[in-house]
């Protein structure tokens, strides 16, 4: 069984859900643009935001579909 982890964009009510820390690193560099700097912030604490951040992101918990 897959722990889901679910990434929460600020404006989006969808989170995006991802099955590895490392598919969702990839996700938010890629896709989503973001400095490593942010991406290691969102991965250590859970969300980060402006100003490290163009916008707000956080994490939510580890839920099963």
């Amino acid at each position: 069984m897959i722990a889901w982890i679910d990434l929460y964009i600020e404006g989006d009510p969808h989170p995006r859900r991802f099955d590895t820390l490392l598919t969702l690193g990839d996700y938010l560099r890629r896709i989503e643009r973001l400095p490593d700097e942010a991406v290691s912030a969102l991965l250590q604490h859970g969300e980060v935001a402006p100003p490290t951040a163009r916008r707000g992101y956080r994490l939510g918990p580890l839920s099963q579909p």
